[in-house]
């Protein structure tokens, strides 16, 4: 466990946890002398806040009893459900249960099913349960979704609105998006107004029109946080008749947007910058492929704007790599599934330059924004008013150390200077490694080192963008971050002043939404690594191509090259010799004939198993 008392982390063994679950806020006694890890050791005295009292898992009937056996293999105990208390479902049934007492850990838990999902291995069971494992509802309470149909048809005339907005309706819009969306929350407009100088607009659905603070959606969209994005759908945070209706920035249809206006040369520079509520009409919805063969061919619809704003995005996209910002986008997986949701084939999503346009001007408008209000802040003092930024702190120092260890075992130097790693250096290695098989895993490395970017009242500048002011605004249908950004903006457009006693609200807001992305983000993971599992059971026996990712005591990690599977070769199954751990050349290497296995060595391997339940691969070498 964590404690602000200490830099490094409490051990607290299992039988001195007093009924603690993972991540529980915890009141705990430090005994003297330390661990055999060298750690200080602890034990629980009182929970003070569990961290979550809902669990998905699998029911186990024993006798007239029930017990729950979690997905989640960080609870350590079976929950015990009594008859009456299982609503009906039966033994080998997944289930998501409450706990409603444990007091004594020398007794089993205490809970009650509070929803019967199905039988496990069921697509939809298997995607529901990930969701609900990271404490996220699927259906929204009946009285949200009447307060936004509610919403929908009293706010469907908008005529008296758009008299108070900036009106784009008349300047060429389009969206550009993923083929399957279903919500479009940002547009772009571009008009060119002589000189060689264009206006650009980054229009954002205006949700904090529909969504007001004190209502029954806001407290939802706050307790949901983000939209959380599996390999088959989408669990929205706002209910979908406006995410995908009436805020949405549909084509051919009057929106009411929020939005950030940029006038600039072809070379990237500002001369000009707006935020306002405005009135648009998108012309028309591309998708990434579409808004691309038109960029590729030359010629088509929109290709004269598509062009100009693309080489503009190049622009602000050199120049933001030439401050210090570091590249860290992956090729995506994707999954093609049939019509019960098995997944039929796994490919490789290859970034284009129409998500990178996109990317360009989001990221304008999001630092632009924060820049704007951090200033103004400054210069109105005691006016001034919370904000939301979006922070990226430095790298620790010693989690550096270690990315220099693993990175000189693959035959990369990272040079560790006094003031410690710079953005700069993190490019020059990623240079270096593009293209290479070992890219992916060491930009995965690269990132785990990293400090995690958070939301927070307190700006400290984005470290990995090399921005000195940050924030999110472009996307309020799915972030709720972005919705207060729209709000706290608003507030200080119209000149507006929060309480200071309210402030204290803003940073508790801030860490729960982080929290939340925390959960949305292992959510998206989670789902894909299950339908990863999934499709690699129908090849078991079958040879593939893969890198070594990760080495261990107890084996070694393979990412397959195709499908990005990742899995384990057991040492157990390493029978030619018997091995022994480098640490630091993160290789194994067999004691009598020398042969080592090192990160980022090729290999061909097979599939011996597959284990759904525990989303797991279990290779050979061959």
């Amino acid at each position: 466990m964590t404690t602000d008392l200490f830099d490094e982390d409490v051990e607290i063994q299992t039988t001195s946890l007093n009924t603690a679950l993972n991540k529980d806020e915890v009141e705990i006694l430090i005994h003297p002398g330390l661990s055999r890890q060298k750690r200080h050791l602890g034990e629980v005295l009182k929970i003070i806040k569990r961290a979550k009292d809902s669990f998905v898992g699998i029911l186990e009937k024993e006798n007239d009893e029930f017990f729950l056996v979690p997905d989640d293999k960080k609870v350590y105990v079976d929950i015990l459900i009594p008859k009456e208390r299982a609503k009906g479902a039966q033994g080998g049934e997944k289930v998501l249960a409450k706990l409603i007492k444990w007091d004594d850990p020398k007794k089993s838990p205490e809970g009650e099913v509070v929803k019967i999902l199905g039988n496990k291995g069921e697509h939809n069971v298997e995607m529901e349960s990930i969701v609900l494992e990271k404490g996220f509802e699927i259906e929204f309470p009946y009285e949200v979704e009447k307060e936004a149909e509610a919403t929908a048809k009293n706010e469907k005339d908008i005529s008296e609105e758009i008299k108070k907005r900036r009106d784009f309706r008349d300047t060429l819009t389009f969206t550009i998006d993923p083929v399957d969306a279903k919500d479009f929350d940002d547009a772009i407009s571009l008009k060119e107004i002589g000189g060689g100088k264009y206006e650009i607009g980054v229009h954002i659905a205006d949700v904090s029109h529909y969504v007001r603070e004190g209502t029954s959606m806001n407290t939802e969209a706050r307790k949901r946080g983000f939209s959380v994005y599996l390999v088959d759908r989408t669990i929205p945070m706002l209910p979908e008749i406006l995410s995908n209706d009436i805020c949405s920035l549909n084509p051919m249809e009057e929106k009411l947007s929020f939005s950030s206006v940029f006038v600039m040369d072809k070379n990237g520079s500002i001369l000009e910058r707006w935020f306002g509520k405005t009135i648009i009409k998108s012309d028309k919805r591309f998708s990434y492929e579409e808004a691309q063969a038109v960029l590729d061919a030359k010629l088509g619809e929109c290709y004269e704007p598509l062009n100009t704003l693309n080489v503009i995005a190049k622009k602000l996209r050199d120049d933001k790599f030439k401050k210090g910002a570091i590249d860290f986008e992956q090729d995506e997986v994707k999954f093609e599934l049939d019509k019960d949701g098995k997944p039929l084939r796994i490919y490789i999503k290859k970034r284009l330059d129409t998500h990178k346009l996109v990317e360009e001007f989001m990221l304008l408008a999001n630092k632009e924004v924060a820049e704007f209000i951090f200033k103004a802040s400054k210069s109105r003092q005691e006016k001034h008013n919370p904000f939301i930024y979006r922070i990226h702190d430095v790298p620790d120092k010693e989690k550096i150390a270690q990315l220099s260890v693993f990175l000189k075992a693959l035959g990369y130097e990272l040079e560790l200077k006094e003031k410690g790693l710079t953005a700069k250096d993190l490019q020059m290695l990623f240079k270096m490694i593009d293209g290479k098989a070992e890219e992916s895993m060491i930009k995965t490395a690269a990132i785990r080192s990293m400090a995690k970017a958070v939301y927070s009242t307190k700006n400290i500048g984005h470290f990995g963008l090399a921005f000195e002011y940050y924030t999110h605004f472009t996307s309020p249908i799915r972030r709720y971050a972005d919705l207060l950004v729209h709000r706290l903006l608003e507030k200080h457009l119209q000149d507006k002043t929060i309480p200071k006693h309210e402030w204290n609200l803003y940073e508790k807001m801030a860490i729960e939404t982080t929290e939340k992305e925390i959960a949305a983000a292992e959510a998206e993971r989670n789902s894909k690594k299950y339908k990863q599992v999934e499709y690699m059971k129908e090849h078991i026996g079958e040879v593939f191509d893969g890198v070594i990712s990760g080495v261990t005591e107890w084996g070694l990690y393979v990412e397959e090259t195709n499908t990005k599977s990742d899995g384990m070769v057991s040492l157990r199954n390493l029978t030619d010799d018997y091995y022994i751990m480098d640490e630091k050349n993160y290789a194994l290497i067999g004691e009598k004939t020398k042969k080592k296995y090192g990160l980022g060595d090729k290999v061909k391997v097979k599939l011996l198993g597959a284990d759904l339940d525990r989303r797991t691969l279990d290779y050979i070498f061959v």
